[in-house]
This record gives C-alpha cells, sequence and structure tokens, in this order.
C-alpha cells in the first residue's frame, strides 16, 4: 500500500517467480509485466539481481533513471515515506538514498571489534584505539531495509549505491 499511496513513483512493479503472488499483486492494484527467472528467486539470491533483471524486462519501452527498491521483509512504511525518499535522492544528488536507523553508542564501529581472518580482534574503523567516551562518538547509521532509492545507471552497472549515498532517518 506504500507503494500504491507515493505520488512520486511512476510505476508500480511486483518482482515474482510465483504466478500466484503475481495475480494477488495485480488484484491489489501493482503492475505484474513479467515473472522472474526462478533461478532468482532463491533464498540466497541477491537483491542486485532481482532489481536488475526487472530493469531489464522494463526498460524496452523507455529507460529508468532511477529504481525505488521496497523489500517485502520491510512492510510497514509510515505515509509519505517513500516520497520523502524520493524527495531526497532528487535533490541532494545523490547516487543512493536508503532509510536507516541510528546505532546506538554500544554498537558504534568505533567501539565494535570484528575478528580478522587468524583470529584476532581489530576495531571496525580499523583505528588502533578504540575512542574513550561516549560523546566523541560520530553518528553512526545502519540500513533498516524499508525504502532504497537507486540509480538506475548504477544498479546496472552493479554497484547501486555508488559514491554517495542519504540517508532519510527513521526512529527505530
Amino acid at each position: 500500500t506504500a507503494a500504491l499511496a507515493a505520488t512520486r513513483l511512476d510505476r508500480v512493479v511486483l518482482s515474482t517467480e510465483d504466478p500466484a503472488i503475481a495475480r494477488l499483486g495485480e488484484e491489489l492494484g501493482l503492475e505484474v509485466p513479467f515473472l522472474r527467472p526462478a533461478d532468482l528467486a532463491g533464498d540466497a539470491t541477491p537483491m542486485l539481481a532481482v532489481v536488475q533483471d526487472a530493469l531489464d524486462a522494463l526498460d524496452g519501452a523507455r529507460p529508468y533513471d532511477a529504481v525505488c527498491l521496497l523489500q517485502p521483509t520491510s512492510p510497514f512504511r509510515p505515509t509519505g515515506l517513500v516520497d520523502r525518499c524520493i524527495e531526497v535522492f532528487e535533490s541532494s544528488g545523490a547516487d543512493a538514498v536508503a532509510t536507516m536507523v541510528p546505532v546506538p553508542p554500544e554498537h558504534n564501529p568505533h567501539w565494535v571489534y570484528v575478528a580478522d581472518a587468524d583470529g584476532h580482534l581489530r576495531l571496525a574503523t580499523g583505528e588502533p584505539e578504540p575512542l574513550g567516551r561516549r560523546q566523541d562518538l560520530p553518528a553512526a547509521f545502519h540500513r533498516d531495509g524499508s525504502v532504497y532509492v537507486f540509480s538506475a545507471a548504477g544498479v546496472r552497472a552493479g554497484h547501486p549505491y555508488g559514491e554517495r549515498i542519504e540517508a532519510v532517518v527513521q526512529d527505530p
């Protein structure tokens, strides 16, 4: 419903390999102009391949300059969020926009350690020492998976996030 309520989308297309889901999508008002190939419907299929496939299937009519991805794993979106993300994409000049939530201080990369190939721990930032005070931590965010807007050129090239990503920060 968030996609259908958005005013800034040219089309709302459902990508699925399942004919029953395709019929339901059409009943709900979504376009289903193709069925996704079965090899792009597995649990381990990267989303980039699915979006590239959709662009390939849709570009024949007219090439698209941007793609808004709404993953089914994040079904609850506030009214207006899709339009807000598109506005930020258009006004910022970013290569991509994603909804994100703030990372709490205890999970900030300046305090998080990761194991290297030998099992030794190092700071996620690569710095030799952690920042000492919470007040010195830079703001950090992580994608919440709700809305993505990508340049179609970046998707086609296999680099959907590009060099500059902007966030629409959500309340966790």
